[in-house]
């Protein structure tokens, strides 16, 4: 009788989503118009793909990455996409003093900020763990730490115009699967404080909102190469992956994911965890 009552709640829970998906919160362009937005990891991949949809409604946007050649390209499409401004500063995330100083670029340029989108990590070998522990400190300061900085430095503008933190996160984050530890453990971490950090600001009644925007495999070069050999699981459009994350910044949602299937995996990761385990090894060659 309770397995039966479990599985009456489940599938209440799993209409009630799919209706969500069809008719949630939908993008309304116009709000993006003039917003002051600071895109970090902009200069490929995801980031780039939300740079010039950003550009396309309208924003006045701040780019970031280390490559400053590739940031002024990525400028120069974004002010003839129609950008009302479009600027760029080239950071290493990895230098403790960067993430501060971008964001303060940003505010100075701006006059403000109305969205801080949290999208860069650094390289992290698609391999099994060889005992590395620098390579993983490195990548806490590059993939974790760096957010933390700009979320500080960035809270206090950000309250003045009731603004949101976009944090973008991984499948990985949630579930783990081989090849990607320190990789993985970053993820985790973002979810983990941000996660907490909503709780905070809501107990506090601030103005400032916080998504956390959780994907799966997207077909970014860097990735389709980390991956190729390994896997043969699907990979999703950067750029519509880009537009689901403004979208989820823009309507204030606490968390989504991309594509929205994978909250289902989420929700009964749990619930067999043999099967779990098994299967995702299933998706690996090794």
């Amino acid at each position: 009788m309770k397995a039966f009552t479990k599985l009456l709640i489940v599938g209440a829970i799993g209409v009630a989503f799919v209706a969500f998906q069809w008719s949630g919160p939908t993008l309304d362009s116009e709000s993006l118009k003039g917003a002051r937005v600071l895109v970090t990891g902009a200069s490929t991949g995801i980031g780039e793909q939300m740079a010039y949809h950003l550009a396309g409604f309208g924003a006045q946007v701040v780019i970031t990455a280390r490559r400053e050649k590739v940031l002024q390209q990525v400028v120069e499409k974004c002010q003839g996409l129609g950008a009302q401004k479009a600027l760029y500063v080239a950071a290493d995330m990895a230098n403790p003093s960067d993430p501060e100083r971008v964001v303060q670029f940003a505010v100075d340029k701006l006059g403000g900020l109305d969205y801080l989108v949290l999208n860069h990590i650094g390289s992290s070998p698609f391999a099994m763990w060889d005992g590395d522990v620098e390579h993983t400190r490195w990548l806490m300061q590059v993939n974790f730490l760096s957010y933390l900085q700009m979320a500080k430095t960035a809270l206090p503008t950000l309250e003045q115009s009731s603004g949101s933190i976009v944090v973008v996160s991984s499948l990985l984050g949630k579930m783990c699967s081989p090849f990607m530890a320190p990789y993985t453990s970053t993820k985790f971490a973002l979810n983990g404080f941000f996660g907490t950090l909503q709780h905070e600001l809501a107990m506090q009644r601030s103005n400032v909102s916080i998504t956390i925007t959780v994907l799966a495999l997207i077909d970014t070069d860097s990735a389709m190469e980390k991956v190729k050999g390994f896997t043969n699981i699907p990979a999703w459009p950067a750029s519509e992956a880009a537009l689901h994350i403004i979208t989820s910044g823009a309507t204030r949602q606490t968390e989504s994911y991309y594509p929205w299937f994978w909250y289902y995996g989420s929700l009964i990761r749990d619930w067999f965890p043999y099967l779990r385990d098994i299967s995702i090894r299933n998706f690996y060659k090794y």
